[in-house]
């Protein structure tokens, strides 16, 4: 049954693009940015191509590189793990929207150590990566985990080289538990580490971490999940230690208002079941197209995204965005024009 209904569905849209491919010459798409979608990106580019045909030419670079290239134009989309504020959205001439969300965990390779056993609060993290706590039987960790074997070994922190969307989230959520991290360190896409070695992107932290030995990192939980890295539980506002899932990530991002605006920061949410570390992911576009015909393939793309997508973000630890956003999104793209004012044409 499943397998029929997933056919109808593929076929469906393939109709859907042939007949709108009717008023215009099918163009592949090309985007560039935050790691942290890589996974559930490839997958949605990969059915959609089954689907209809067309390619889905997505690099996955960070979200520093993607905000760049965007700027310069160099793709149709940026994707950026970092919302921009509406302000900075306005002077640039773009619109952002959500596509998924997710967690960022912290990532442990200390032997004996299984997925989702160490507990970490906040401040111990910002203290590890302050290089104030070096090792794994300090006094600070330990008495958060009786009866864990942790060794005397020094702590290997491991950190993003590039610039990061998943930093920003991991970094701004440090500065609001950790005064110390606030004032010496602070938040952003790239930091000014006191300690650490940088892997660049998620794939670079997560292999770094995987043959460091006493190592800790920070990656989306996707990457964790693929990986089989032990991941860590972390106490969360409401002083609750929660692991990681769908619903933990659902429970962080409760409160937002998306029909407000789109620039949400979902770090350090209250709620006893809130993961502290939840972000969505964005993808940015200009206002004023300079090639209508592929805006509108990637319009036409992130919409087959939003009605066939959720099961393949599910599977790949990922949240989709809810149905009354979705439709917010697709109201938001009469913004996208070309060069005549004429909004671009997606169905």
């Amino acid at each position: 049954m499943k397998t029929s209904l997933k056919s109808s569905l593929l076929g469906l849209a393939a109709s859907s693009t042939l007949l709108w491919a009717g008023a215009a010459v099918a163009q592949d798409v090309t985007g560039a940015g935050a790691s942290f979608p890589a996974p559930v990106y490839a997958k949605w580019a990969s059915e959609y191509n089954k689907a209809t045909g067309i390619k889905i030419n997505y690099q996955s670079v960070g979200s520093g590189a993607g905000i760049r290239q965007i700027d310069a134009k160099t793709v149709d989309f940026g994707a950026s793990d970092m919302p921009l504020t509406d302000d900075v959205l306005a002077k640039k001439g773009q619109v952002q929207f959500p596509t998924v969300m997710g967690g960022t965990v912290a990532v442990v390779n200390i032997k004996g150590i299984a997925p989702g056993q160490l507990k970490l609060t906040g401040t111990v993290l910002a203290d590890i990566y302050l290089g104030k706590i070096t090792k794994w039987n300090d006094k600070a960790i330990t008495s958060l985990n009786p009866g864990l074997d942790l060794p005397d070994a020094a702590i290997a922190p491991v950190r993003r080289a590039d610039g990061s969307g998943t930093t920003f989230g991991f970094t701004n959520y440090l500065s609001q538990v950790s005064p110390e991290w606030k004032e010496k360190v602070g938040e952003g896409t790239a930091v000014n580490w006191p300690v650490g070695a940088g892997g660049k992107g998620n794939e670079g932290v997560s292999a770094f971490v995987g043959r460091l030995p006493n190592s800790i990192g920070y990656v989306e939980f996707a990457y964790a999940k693929q990986n089989k890295m032990a991941h860590t539980q972390l106490q969360n506002r409401d002083g609750v230690f929660v692991q990681p899932s769908d619903d933990s990530f659902k429970a962080a991002a409760a409160g937002a208002d998306w029909n407000k605006t789109f620039f949400q920061v979902l770090g350090n949410k209250p709620g006893k079941n809130a993961w502290p570390i939840t972000s969505a992911t964005f993808i940015l576009m200009h206002k004023v197209q300079d090639k209508p015909a592929n805006a509108a393939q990637t319009l036409k793309f992130f919409e087959w995204v939003y009605k066939n997508g959720d099961t393949m973000a599910s599977d790949l630890e990922y949240v989709p965005m809810p149905a009354s956003v979705k439709a917010a999104i697709e109201k938001s793209w009469s913004q996208i024009k070309d060069a005549s004012g004429k909004p671009v044409a997606y169905k």
